[in-house]
């Protein structure tokens, strides 16, 4: 038997219940892995809320990412075997001890990771990469405003901007998370949603406009981030958990501005090549030690509905795991 997070209709935590179920028979094609660690991301909260732009079919198990170890795989897989180390991702289903995967969600972990960084690298690590290079094609040199900076995929920009060569601006709430992206590599933070924070960005480039924003927020903070671009300038939607933002269209042709769409999810569906050459090479990374996740805290899969509901206020600077016995 297998444990596993579940609800019967997508809901807030309280809707789930730890249950036990029977394991899935293994198909071709797919590997069974033992999950010791399960990331939990503001995204992964939206989707078990039915919040999220894709509603996934109930009954449901959360979790887009996880570490643990391999137990079983089919004939077909050749690429791993019985008690490899292996990071792996979904579209739910990783809250729980067991998972069964299709091979291609599953890769080695590289040596010297842990189980739970692992578990909250994935999918940060590939929106950004993918947003940064593929999206937005930043350049060395470029400025780069990276909102919520303290947060899963907006540290994982600090990183990779960083890596590329941009000077990076974080912007964050708290001052927790400014010193997180700090750490991260950020070259000066900001705070967000203070009264001056157009000034506070201008002032940390020096009063020019900026390159590209990273925008995981939405709501009222993609205007005035927008308004920040200079001529040529890309803005990156990654997210919108603040809501939908209002942007008037005559900023994007007086600035010869560009609004870009950053869909991790899709990208892997129409581009699967190009998507796992981008895993590949940010876990080369991760390897050398240029890109890793910042845990803030972990907690038993028994107190899952904790741990969700932390996630939700989105105030942790740094990620979330649930841990395994």
């Amino acid at each position: 038997m297998v444990r596993v997070v579940i609800a019967d209709q997508l809901g807030p935590p309280e809707t789930y219940d730890l249950r036990e179920v029977p394991a899935q028979h293994l198909r071709e094609g797919q590997v069974r892995v033992a999950i010791r660690a399960a990331g939990i991301s503001f995204v992964d909260v939206l989707t078990a809320g039915g919040n999220y732009q894709v509603k996934p079919p109930v009954p449901f198990i959360p979790g887009s990412e996880a570490a643990g170890v391999v137990l079983e795989v089919a004939d077909s897989v050749s690429t791993l075997v019985p008690g490899d180390r292996v990071v792996c991702t979904g579209w739910g289903g990783l809250f729980a001890t067991e998972a069964v995967l299709p091979q291609r969600m599953v890769r080695a972990l590289p040596e010297g990771i842990g189980f739970a960084e692992a578990a909250v690298f994935p999918v940060s690590s590939a929106t950004a990469w993918h947003a940064l290079v593929d999206r937005a094609a930043i350049r060395p040199g470029e400025t780069l405003l990276v909102l919520g900076a303290g947060g899963a995929t907006g540290y994982a920009a600090v990183q990779v901007g960083k890596h590329l060569g941009a000077r990076v601006i974080a912007s964050a709430s708290s001052a927790d998370k400014r010193a997180l992206a700090l750490a991260g590599g950020a070259d000066v933070a900001v705070e967000a949603g203070a009264d001056d924070w157009r000034d506070q960005v201008k002032a940390a480039n020096g009063g020019k406009p900026v390159d590209v924003v990273f925008d995981p927020v939405g709501g009222d903070a993609t205007d005035p981030a927008f308004r920040c671009l200079g001529w040529g300038g890309r803005h990156l939607v990654v997210g919108f958990p603040g809501g939908m933002a209002t942007l008037r269209t005559n900023l994007a042709l007086i600035k010869g501005a560009s609004l870009i769409g950053v869909d991790i999810r899709q990208f892997g569906e129409y581009e699967p090549d190009r998507a796992e050459a981008n895993r590949a090479e940010t876990f080369r990374l991760a390897a050398l030690g240029v890109l890793r996740p910042a845990v803030a805290h972990s907690y038993p899969l028994e107190q899952f509905r904790t741990a969700m509901a932390e996630a939700a206020r989105g105030e942790t600077a740094g990620r979330i795991v649930l841990t395994m016995n």
